[in-house]
């Protein structure tokens, strides 16, 4: 089975879902949903993680976090696992209520955290669940745009300070940027490696970090091989006119990079067979 990634360091940030087994409801009720922020109010404090944005769906949570102590890992056993144990008390239930490991992509913050914040919050706009953000109570929108009191796992400073130093026309700008955002296209297309969102230095910072876990088939390839060249890259037009460069760019997609044959045959236009030929003989 796949395991992601995990990449942590002091000051990380993460952009964390977790979604219900079998696409069943996490939260049967507002009184499970009041449970799961009261935790991770605890969480927050025990590990020092600061939350700037979060959203409760039905079957699913968003959650934003930064971990100044780089242990997202740790936090996130508590707050899953105390959640299950707590919810499987209050419905007299056992077992799984999530489905598999938590999703957590790496958030470059400068360029890209506002944007997170922004998806996040939209969430229930999106499913069409409701019109507007300001109508979804269990999201953190009204208390950043100052509708309601931050619940105590909420940090709203920095998204704020984004839009100015006074905190009336902050909040106004806040709730405009938001509005924009609703009919923007999701920036996911955009995540490196499927666990990382930002810009290329970004994705390079971690080319050594990742070093290693290229072998290791239980991650998946897209992680394992976070930072290698798209293939319009490696064979570039000089290199397809050269058939000595093209055989070696090819034998260095695959064994390099983790090019499967069929990817590099597709890319090239040429027939399988002959790309797995090549690489035996030669």
């Amino acid at each position: 089975m796949a395991r992601p990634l995990r990449i942590e360091y002091s000051g990380a940030l993460y952009h964390i879902t977790s979604r219900g087994n079998e696409k069943k409801s996490i939260f049967k009720n507002d009184g499970d949903r009041k449970l799961f922020l009261d935790i991770l109010t605890k969480v927050n404090k025990r590990f020092n993680w600061v939350c700037h944005a979060y959203v409760l769906m039905d079957n699913h949570y968003h959650l934003i976090i930064e971990t100044p102590d780089g242990n997202l890992s740790k936090g996130m056993r508590q707050l899953n696992g105390i959640y299950t144990q707590t919810f499987n008390k209050r419905h007299d239930r056992v077992g799984h209520i999530f489905q598999g490991r938590y999703k957590a992509i790496l958030i470059q913050k400068e360029s890209y955290l506002l944007e997170v914040c922004r998806y996040v919050v939209l969430n229930p706009v999106r499913s069409n669940s409701v019109k507007s953000p300001h109508a979804w109570e269990w999201g953190s929108y009204r208390a950043t745009a100052g509708l309601e009191k931050p619940h105590p796992c909420l940090t709203t400073d920095w998204i704020l300070g984004q839009f100015g130093t006074k905190t009336l026309p902050a909040r106004e700008r806040y709730m405009q940027f938001v509005k924009d955002g609703v009919k923007k296209e999701p920036i996911w297309t955009e995540v490196k490696g499927q666990i990382l969102l930002g810009e290329n230095n970004f994705a390079e910072k971690f080319t050594k970090l990742l070093k290693g876990h290229e072998t290791i088939k239980e991650v998946p390839k897209g992680q394992r091989y976070i930072n290698r060249p798209i293939l319009d890259c490696l064979f570039k037009k000089g290199v397809i006119g050269d058939v000595k460069k093209r055989n070696e760019k090819i034998r260095e997609a695959v064994e390099v990079y983790g090019y499967s044959q069929k990817e590099i045959a597709d890319h090239l236009q040429m027939h399988y067979s002959s790309i797995s030929r090549l690489l035996r003989n030669e």
